[in-house]
């Protein structure tokens, strides 16, 4: 049997997943497609998800949405990188930026790979700040509008903004392209043949459709309750269970600084993420290790705010289905899976899940071939986060509390991660490695380059010795910014 475009699909479930889910397909198989979206008013959604990486500029291409159009309605605002700090015990690798990428960081990038090699192979001391070498620290500097380029190509970089006014703006836009919007609670759902064959809904409605998408988070009423499909936990290598986000305003008029950031507390870590309205705080953190009441006390300490300022506390599972894609029924969002909030991760897997669909429906094969492409695609994805994810932990050198030992030597360590860090440590040639592991990675070499020297996977290194610095690479990044930039501040709040 040829797989063959759905002629109706359900999707249960809003939120940003599932109106990122109906717009897309909207757009691309609205004339041959029904589409109706369920969502009930009674369950809420995750909703604080605010930042995103540089792969969602694609989507709103593709919807055909313009910046302007859509980041003042969300409150959005540019990102550029991470800024992570007090993951370690060392003076000198006390924090690091993780830039996104730019074709400005040729040669200053060719030099920090260089001075990393140098460092780790013994050959000498070096510079090995990524924000030395790369242009993305340098609009954080200046406080820059990454919009504001004069370069002929496209530069790297992503967004802040609120996540429950973004899948509102998607929503109307989903409906507008006709897309059917049903309100109400979903009573059963019958099975058989590990197929779906329909759904009762509270209001005694029974829907129908060839394909039905599953967007209900973490409960996946349909995969996981319906049809029963296999989880794998990554809660072996990621202990982080937990989050407690709290909203504070900003104190001042300057403008806002296009980075997250990424602050280790002591049984986990705080993200900061500047909004036009606000700034987003959390702290994700392992309950193996602490209570929800001890960490919300601890990231309101951390933020000097009392218990006026409300808190919302959320539960992660972190992991994956095995199959996503299975039978009449696809998962996508966290009821497929979810890592964690580090990285941002969590809407490029969505969108990445949306596209691998429609590629497998306009794939020309056997349906249970393009199932099991769309599950391997997806799972390689998963766990390549996982791997990236699990080494910022792994990396930590922390002795400050047991959540950070154990982090160290407790962890499940994956197999690629294993192998790069090997690489790394032997001072075998790291260029040789990432190209053996190149189709099972998702991050690529800066990156991981990034988060080794960010967080001073160096032998020999004293604790805290005082780094040097690169001021021919600065002054590079400096001039090429105030060359090949407007000198846009972007927003002033």
């Amino acid at each position: 049997m040829m797989v063959q475009l759905p002629k109706s699909i359900v999707i249960v479930g809003g939120g940003i997943a599932g109106w990122m889910t109906a717009a897309y397909l909207a757009k691309k198989w609205g004339q041959k497609t029904q589409i109706s979206l369920i969502e009930s008013s009674q369950i809420g959604t995750v909703g604080v998800g605010e930042g995103s990486t540089p792969f969602l500029k694609q989507f709103f291409a593709d919807l055909g949405w313009h910046e302007e159009d859509w980041m003042p309605q969300c409150n959005a605002t540019y990102k550029t990188g991470i800024e992570f700090s007090q993951w370690t015990n060392s003076e000198r690798f006390a924090s690091y930026f993780h830039p996104f990428f730019t074709p400005l960081d040729l040669s200053t990038g060719d030099a920090f790979f260089e001075h990393c090699n140098r460092l780790r192979t013994g050959r000498g001391d070096a510079d090995v700040k990524p924000e030395h070498y790369f242009s993305a620290a340098e609009l954080v500097r200046q406080r820059l509008s990454p919009s504001s380029v004069k370069l002929p190509g496209d530069i790297d970089y992503a967004y802040h903004f609120d996540a429950i006014k973004l899948a509102a703006l998607l929503k109307n836009f989903a409906l507008n392209l006709g897309v059917y919007h049903i309100e109400g609670k979903i009573n059963e759902v019958f099975t058989q043949n590990s197929q779906i064959q329909s759904l009762l809904l509270e209001s005694g409605e029974t829907l129908t459709a060839d394909l039905y998408v599953d967007c209900s988070g973490f409960s996946g009423l349909l995969m996981k309750q319906a049809l029963k499909a296999n989880f794998i936990s990554y809660s072996d290598t990621l202990f982080n269970n937990a989050a407690v986000a709290i909203g504070t305003l900003h104190s001042d008029q300057a403008p806002l600084v296009p980075q997250t950031k990424s602050i280790g507390l002591k049984n986990g870590w705080m993200w900061q993420i500047p909004l036009t309205s606000r700034i987003g705080n959390g702290y994700v953190y392992s309950t193996e290790f602490c209570s929800p009441e001890e960490a919300e006390t601890e990231v309101r300490q951390a933020l000097n705010v009392d218990e006026s300022v409300p808190a919302r506390h959320l539960k992660m599972q972190v992991g994956r289905l095995e199959n996503h894609w299975q039978g009449n029924c696809v998962a996508i969002g966290l009821a497929e899976g979810f890592i964690e909030p580090l990285e941002a991760t969590a809407l490029m897997l969505v969108q990445y899940a949306i596209y691998e669909l429609e590629k497998g429906f306009t794939s020309n094969h056997p349906l249970q071939t393009a199932q099991q492409n769309y599950n391997n695609e997806i799972n390689r994805m998963f766990d390549g986060i996982r791997d990236y994810i699990a080494a910022h932990y792994y990396l930590n050198t922390r002795e400050d509390t047991a959540y950070w030992r154990a982090c160290r030597e407790q962890i499940k360590v994956p197999d690629n991660l294993a192998y790069l860090l090997d690489a790394w440590d032997s001072g075998a040639c790291f260029e040789t490695a990432l190209d053996h592991l190149d189709t099972q990675l998702v991050y690529l070499r800066p990156s991981w380059y990034c988060i080794l020297a960010g967080m001073g996977r160096f032998k020999g290194t004293q604790p805290n010795p005082v780094a040097p610095k690169n001021e021919e690479s600065l002054a590079l990044l400096q001039k090429a910014v105030n060359h090949y930039f407007y000198k846009q501040q972007f927003p002033i709040v």
